[in-house]
């Protein structure tokens, strides 16, 4: 299982095939610069070409004015981009307004990942479980599926006394990768970083990282910046899988209701 999360990707290995080069442009479509089309792979779910040439994504929330005016929880809505500042993804979720405004940081959801061709690539499904430090039993747990339908990993809450922990799970649910907060996750003036580590938690591969925005963004607002890198010769499903546990994050301890 150790092994999985590093199984040779088209890039990322001495002796592996090169990336072929992108001929074309990146898209601008409404103002937005999207990443180029990048060529497709043996084994990789489509759409899931782009994590291959990439070791980081940055997760913008836009910010919704309905939300800052009424108080009310709206759907929320992200850029996934990479460092050029091009568009990877738009995320977007999925609930009922019920959902959203009554269970809060614990509601279920659905979010609908789509690439720059209109189709949808990653799926997250998030039931309703418990969140309590004080209830170790049916923690969250987001599902993650590339394509639509097609599961390709877990990532699961572990219930720890006074720290955020989380494991990153294949689509069989055996144990890939480990990802663990600080005690406090509220900080002010820096970012706050979730390390990614192996099994056996000593080696680091990754972070995930919510990033600083000012104190006026951070009192009125919970449209939130977040940063994943990654190896780049990561497996590319366990990347989609680092994105569904930033989004649990996101959603389990950085939603202001």
């Amino acid at each position: 299982a150790g092994n999985y999360a590093f199984q040779a990707q088209p890039m990322g290995f001495p002796g592996a095939p090169a990336v072929p080069p992108v001929q074309n442009q990146p898209i601008m479509q409404g103002g937005t610069i999207w990443m180029p089309i990048p060529p497709s792979f043996p084994n990789c779910p489509p759409g899931l070409e782009y994590l291959t040439q990439i070791d980081q994504i940055l997760i913008h929330q836009q910010l919704e004015l309905l939300e800052i005016v009424t108080g009310f929880e709206t759907e929320n809505k992200y850029e996934l981009k990479n460092a050029l500042g091009q568009r990877v993804y738009f995320a977007a979720e999925d609930t009922y307004f019920c959902t959203r405004n009554c269970c809060g940081p614990s509601r279920p959801f659905t979010i609908r990942i789509i690439d720059n061709l209109g189709r949808e690539v990653i799926t997250l499904q998030r039931p309703l479980r418990c969140s309590s430090c004080c209830c170790p039993c049916c923690l969250q747990e987001v599902e993650v599926q590339a394509p639509p339908g097609t599961t390709v990993g877990y990532v699961v809450q572990n219930w720890h006394a006074c720290l955020p922990k989380f494991t990153i799970q294949d689509e069989k649910k055996m144990d890939i990768l480990k990802i663990a907060g600080p005690c406090v996750v509220c900080s002010c003036c820096e970012d706050v970083n979730f390390e990614v580590k192996s099994v056996d938690e000593t080696c680091t591969v990754g972070r995930i990282s919510k990033q600083w925005t000012g104190f006026v963004k951070e009192a009125f607002t919970d449209a939130d910046n977040f940063g994943i890198t990654f190896p780049i010769d990561l497996d590319v499903k366990m990347k989609a899988v680092m994105i569904g546990a930033c989004f649990l994050i996101v959603s389990l301890l950085f939603t202001n209701i």
